[in-house]
């Protein structure tokens, strides 16, 4: 069952075990990241903490932090469950003959309910303040000891195409200033820095944004995932939640946010204006050093009337962030495979922090398949960022990280077989030539063919007769051993 808000999520995790409140007055300042490191790093809860220092708003944290606490977020009982939706609908194919066509009718239906609805108010708008408020109210987490200040880390990040007027949903960190104001950190292969860029060369002088924290977790959600340009992400949470989002528009522009939201920020930013943002201790284990990036000023606060805060934070993995991405791995799987049918499994395990390390097994048909299909995951997308991709034949199970460094590393030779690229990387990958940009490797670890220039046998696997494991399964019974 898909959940109406973020309360009634909490209520869910709090059933399910995988919640505790602490009454503690305990300070957003380093102390609720040391809870939240240690609960995640060792299988604990995620924590409400209804008594933060400094704030009478209570806060969540570690709300995603296990495939458990993923599958309550989504409503089901595994993550594939979606990736099997996602096959069904790529897979619809319009029948022939009336009465097939009619028993189309509600899965065709059922696209329809995914479009977000406009309402005119909701619960977001319960309290509105124009004037007399502060971002200081909010239990903002200051994470890490060399942190450049407090920083909003959960933001679903509304602007619009100017363009097109679509609109755009991200997750960027923004660190608190004072009141009124906060960084808007939008790395420069993001869709709110496109939207910014357009704007500054039609000559506009300010960008409206508006900024929702806290909604029902499949909202949250769509925030991260990796869709094309101008594919609604309230559209996809729709898809997740099986229901429309419904959206109220803002009280200062015609920005519209989840009406279910906790807490609403409306502002804009001042184009050309920028102001240096960081150090952060970022999700991968090391502080991202300071940039410039863009200020938003906050003009209107809207809210609940007891709202909670919803925050998350990233350091050395594996953090709350991994659990999300895993989910992302398995959601999309069905859409890379859909471009790439070659591929059998992916998976990127919590050390390489999403951009690091993909493993990659495919179904090998010809000569440099492994290279075509290294090629064509930097083509896509988010996937660009990949900095080291590892490819396996079909029979390598790319879930288990120590078969699949076994296999590879007996399978390669490393001239022959590692291949390295120029082109984007990630702007938080501190060790690239360049911000922006560096190299990329890919290693092809399958077995090589004759037409690959491999004169010599490939040898097997070693393995025990199956007749020979049957004799002994029952001599092992006979002699007593556990």
């Amino acid at each position: 069952m898909a959940h109406n808000d973020l309360r009634e999520f909490v209520g869910a995790l709090e059933k399910a075990g995988e919640l505790k409140r602490i009454s503690l007055e305990v300070d957003p300042y380093l102390e609720i990241t040391e809870f939240a490191d240690r609960s995640v790093k060792n299988g604990g809860p995620a924590f409400l903490f209804e008594n933060p220092k400094g704030s009478k708003v209570p806060l969540l944290v570690n709300a995603f932090a296990s495939m458990k606490r993923m599958e309550i977020a989504l409503g089901v009982g595994n993550v594939d469950e979606i990736a099997n939706r996602i096959t069904e609908f790529l897979e619809l194919r319009m029948p022939q003959g009336l009465l097939n066509k009619l028993k189309m009718l509600p899965k065709l239906a059922e696209v329809g309910s995914f479009f977000p609805k406009i309402v005119s108010s909701g619960p977001c708008k319960e309290v509105i303040k124009h004037d007399g408020f502060s971002l200081k109210d909010y239990p903002v987490l200051h994470c890490w000891p060399q942190d450049g200040g407090p920083f909003i880390t959960l933001p679903l990040v509304f602007s619009k195409n100017p363009a097109t007027g679509k609109r755009n949903c991200g997750m960027y960190r923004m660190q608190v200033y004072d009141e009124r104001t906060t960084g808007m950190h939008w790395q420069t292969h993001k869709q709110g820095a496109e939207h910014h860029r357009r704007l500054i060369a039609e000559g506009k002088k300010r960008m409206d944004i508006a900024v929702a924290i806290g909604s029902d977790p499949a909202t949250m959600y769509s925030a991260i995932l990796p869709l094309p340009p101008d594919l609604d992400e309230m559209m996809i949470a729709g898809f997740l939640r099986g229901k429309p989002v419904e959206m109220v528009k803002c009280e200062t522009s015609d920005i519209e946010v989840p009406a279910n939201a906790e807490i609403v920020l409306e502002g804009y930013l001042e184009l050309g204006e920028s102001r240096s943002e960081g150090p952060f201790g970022d999700h991968t284990g090391f502080y991202s050093l300071e940039e410039d990036y863009p200020v938003f000023h906050v003009t209107c606060v809207t809210q609940r009337k007891n709202p909670i805060y919803a925050t998350t934070i990233v350091g050395p993995p594996p953090m709350e962030d991994f659990y999300m991405g895993k989910a992302i791995e398995r959601i999309f799987l069905p859409l890379m495979r859909m471009q790439l049918p070659e591929v059998r499994d992916i998976c990127m395990p919590a050390e390489g922090i999403f951009h690091n390390l993909i493993l990659i097994s495919i179904r090998k048909s010809y000569p440099g398949h492994a290279r075509k299909v290294m090629h064509a995951i930097w083509g896509l997308g988010q996937a660009m960022f990949s900095k080291c991709i590892v490819v396996v034949d079909e029979d390598v199970d790319v879930q288990n990280v120590s078969e699949v460094a076994w296999k590879a590393l007996n399978n390669i030779d490393p001239e022959r077989d590692i291949q390295f690229v120029m082109g984007p990387v990630d702007s938080l990958d501190h060790s690239s030539r360049l911000l922006n940009y560096g190299s990329k490797m890919g290693v092809d670890a399958t077995k090589k063919w004759p037409q690959e220039g491999f004169t010599r046998r490939w040898p097997d696997v070693i393995k025990m007769t199956p007749e020979v494991q049957k004799r002994v399964d029952e001599l092992w019974k006979k002699a007593g051993i556990k």
